[in-house]
């Protein structure tokens, strides 16, 4: 009797699981013996005809999710046409037709919408593309290498569509994709039945395509946020490394004060002459590493995360140390000395590698991996499993699975569904501005399939020899990218190591890496919105400006997160100065490196000296940064300067948000502050909210202070209506305010500034540009002797310094002169070859 009650109650609890699921897993707002449609958002529908009449509803490669939101939907199903209505497109299709065709399936947008009308077999005309596997052998968009397996010499890279389009409207056809067979102990990759079935996602945005692609992960799953160590500066280089030189690097690094999250380790970790290994290898070169243990301890012990090298495609050779309990679990007779090929589809095989080789390893101290596969397209047991795609998954998932700590790894792209398994590794490119010129385009499109995180071999790989100003320009693009690491193929002139190169430039890369750490929580926080609503950190200008023209135009320009945008230096300068031409959209904009507050909607050509860059902040804008000592992202509780921007009307706002960093429950286990900044006339008050939320490890409290920049000396600051304390830096021309600890509560702060009007109008470039500028000029005329019209220019910054008070005094007296700048030039009795050369090197140009 008691078998029986338990078999119902099983039976029972069955059903109302199996109802639960009918309720919850797909909308399905029709379904016959041969067709099934599923509302999946109001934007997208799912569109599946099987003659046999068995749907699937297994996961694919694509489309991970088979379980929706509610959505408002109506469906019409008397008669002989079937209608599906969502608030933005109708759906009609005969009944009992059979497959879809133009003659009985019709997609039209509702009044109101977008409009478009689309039947099977349409071609989108303004597909705005997406990404490609590599960038191997590119100079630019144009193939120059041999070796390359999907591109041949002289090709123009044709960029896979993506899923957007002007058109306002996408079809993604899975029918032929790949499954997984929902195996609970790992989801292991199988063959869609041959049932000649149609398969497909429409989906209807007109031109939100920041919607489309939130619609997007509702099936295809989101894009995991990185650890937060990913989003510091990675070293890499190919170079035969040994244990003592790795250890000389890191002290480089300590000593210029250069900040370092993570080393990457080429292939020569393990060994590479003929008898001991190769391109691939699985066993420590202990010539060079003699305890790698040792040397990956030193690294965790210096807060420097790790990452190897691997050619995974020739299998595991007999000499390999692993090579004996490969064989016995594989039931390979180690005698026979056979070479255990790699074979991806095999899940026995690839269990082996992770147990006996690659989990060995990380347990030592070895973080993620660089799966460098470039040796066949496909799989050699399973028709159309691409390598690529599967290597990623099969190395993310298992992460996923064994560790507590959060997935990743660096790889080629795969094809649609492989934002899941971040970071890409874009390969070899050509060292040329061409290269430099090509990528900023190369991320922005990627975002497109939710690609948002391109590693880049930063300065380029193939070449002879670095140019350093082009190197200089590429790290700049680099410190505004999703992923910042340098690389260069093996070359003894291809050393970018930051203290080789003259004094110039050393201190400009080493400002450029430490302009990366400041920018470090805003970044993040601009990830988290990467996973939460698919928009990635950089994306393309028509995410939010869809209806300018110039957004498609300006191909290079990009969005850095919300308030950020950036028009990369990819061309040499022309005497000392890059010209850029900039499109700057609807508002104001502050251009970071010069202090110059820039009207919108319009194009401006702009100059930028090799230590400066073209990054635009939304006016008025509040973000959380660091401040200059921060060295690594290893920690969790570094002083946050809660920075305004000038300019812009009423209220900014910024949420910044913090996590445990490297644990895997951050999509619940999260904390979020809410910054924000009003200015009404002289006053301006910032509020730093009480923090929401919690999770691992979170520190009690964290410091703050309040930066402004571009900022007079104030009356007053006060902080929740008690005086406060702060520092004025007449270098940056930013007002410090130092914040009191509190515990976890709202703190107000409102500063009063004097009601006379100072032009801090691109002071900031103006006067460092002379201050370097009368340097030069010494060396060019070495007795020469400053009249004190001009000697002040050059020394602005240390009378602000020195007499805060005099401060609108001291700025209006330079304006004056620099405009002027030719006369007090004459006065101050420079030749004319020379003067014209003291306003170029300015870039003065009174317009």
């Amino acid at each position: 009797m008691m078998k029986k009650l338990t078999l119902i109650l099983c039976i029972l609890q069955g059903l109302l699981l199996s109802l639960r699921a009918q309720g919850e897993q797909q909308n399905i707002a029709y379904a016959d013996d041969h067709v099934r449609f599923t509302v999946i958002s109001d934007g997208t529908l799912r569109l599946e005809y099987a003659p046999d009449g068995k749907f699937v509803d297994d996961k694919s490669f694509i489309a991970v999710d088979r379980l929706y939101p509610h959505v408002n939907y109506k469906v019409k199903a008397k008669g002989t046409w079937v209608e599906i209505t969502t608030s933005k497109m109708k759906m009609r299709y005969k009944k009992d037709s059979g497959q879809f065709t133009d003659n009985n399936l019709v997609i039209e947008s509702v009044k109101g919408a977008f409009p478009f009308t689309w039947k099977p077999g349409m071609q989108q005309k303004g597909n705005l593309k997406g990404t490609y596997r590599t960038l191997d052998g590119m100079d630019g968009d144009t193939q120059t290498q041999t070796w390359v397996s999907d591109t041949k010499k002289g090709d123009k890279l044709k960029l896979e569509d993506g899923l957007l389009a002007t058109d306002g409207w996408s079809l993604i056809d899975d029918s032929r994709g790949l499954l997984f067979d929902n195996d609970p102990d790992w989801d292991w990759a199988k063959e869609r039945p041959a049932n000649e079935g149609q398969d497909w996602y429409f989906m209807a945005y007109g031109h939100d395509y920041k919607q489309a692609l939130k619609d997007y992960t509702l099936f295809a799953g989101k894009m995991p946020l990185p650890p937060r160590y990913a989003f510091g500066y990675w070293w890499s280089r190919y170079w035969l490394y040994s244990d003592k030189e790795f250890r000389n690097l890191i002290d480089n690094f300590h000593t210029y004060q250069i900040p370092l999250d993570v080393l990457v380790v080429d292939m020569d970790w393990h060994y590479t002459e003929k008898g001991k290994g190769g391109w691939t290898g699985w066993t420590w070169n202990r010539d060079l590493f003699p305890n790698p243990q040792g040397f990956l301890k030193y690294l965790k012990q210096n807060n420097v995360k790790v990452t190897l090298n691997l050619h995974p495609a020739d299998g595991v050779a007999a000499y390999e140390e692993k090579y004996p309990e490969m064989a016995k679990d594989m039931g390979v007779d180690p005698a026979t000395k056979q070479t255990i090929p790699w074979v991806n589809s095999d899940k026995k095989f690839m269990k082996n590698m992770f147990k006996n080789i690659l989990a060995p390893m990380e347990k030592d101290g070895v973080d993620f991996w660089w799966l460098d596969w470039q040796q066949g397209m496909f799989d050699s047991k399973m028709k159309n499993l691409s390598n690529t795609w599967w290597i990623n998954y099969a190395f993310f998932s298992d992460m996923e699975q064994r560790r507590e700590t959060r997935p990743m790894l660096y790889h080629r792209w795969g094809g649609l569904g492989n934002h899941r398994y971040q970071v890409g590794f874009s390969g070899d490119a050509v060292i040329s501005w061409k290269s430099l010129d090509f990528q900023p385009y190369f991320n922005s499109t990627a975002s497109n399939v939710l690609y948002g995180y391109w590693s880049h071999d930063l300065g380029g790989h193939i070449g002879s020899q670095i140019d350093p100003e082009m190197y200089t320009r590429w790290l700049q693009f680099g410190a505004l990218s999703p992923i910042m690491r340098t690389h260069s193929q093996k070359g003894a002139e291809l050393n970018k190591e930051p203290w080789v190169f003259s004094k110039e430039y050393c201190d400009i890369i080493r400002e450029t890496i430490r302009q990366r750490y400041v920018m470090a929580p805003y970044i993040y926080t601009m990830a988290r919105k990467g996973y939460d609503d698919g928009i990635s950190l950089c994306r393309p200008m028509y995410y939010d400006y869809p209806e300018n023209k110039e957004a498609y135009e300006f191909a290079n320009e990009y969005m850095f997160g919300d308030d950020v945008m950036v028009a990369p230096v990819t061309a040499p300068a022309k005497d000392g100065y890059a010209q850029v031409r900039v499109w700057l959209p609807e508002g104001e904009w502050y251009e970071w490196h010069t202090g110059a507050l820039l009207q919108g909607n319009r194009v401006v050509e702009r100059s930028f000296a090799i230590d400066e860059y073209p990054i635009y902040v939304k006016a008025g804008a509040i973000l959380p940064l660091y401040l200059e000592n921060v060295m690594n992202l290893n920690g969790n509780d570094e002083e946050i300067a809660v920075t305004v921007f000038p300019g812009g009307n009423g209220t900014s706002v910024f949420s910044l948000y913090e996590d445990n960093g490297n644990d895997k429950n951050y999509a619940s286990e999260y904390a979020v502050t809410k910054l924000t900044t009003t200015r009404s006339g002289n006053e301006q008050t910032v509020v730093i909210g009480k923090r929401e939320g919690s999770y691992k490890e979170m520190p009690l409290a964290r410091a703050f202070k309040v930066k402004v920049l571009s900022s007079l000396i104030p009356l007053s600051v006060t902080v929740n209506g008690n005086p406060a304390e702060y520092t004025y830096s007449a270098e940056d021309f930013a007002l410090l305010v130092d914040l009191p600890e509190l515990p976890n509560q709202e703190k107000v702060i409102k500063i009063v500034y004097p009601a006379e009007k100072v032009d801090m109008n691109g002071l900031l470039g103006a006067s460092r540009r002379m201050a370097k500028s009368m340097e030069q000029l010494k060396y060019r005329n070495s007795y020469i002797v400053f009249k004190e019209e001009l000697g002040k220019m050059g020394s602005l910054n240390e009378a602000v310094m020195y007499a805060p008070l005099e401060m609108p005094a001291l700025i209006d007296g330079f304006w004056k002169s620099y405009h002027e700048l030719p006369s007090v030039l004459e006065r101050q009795g420079l030749k004319s070859e020379q003067a014209t050369w003291f306003l170029q090197s300015v870039c003065w140009d009174e317009k």
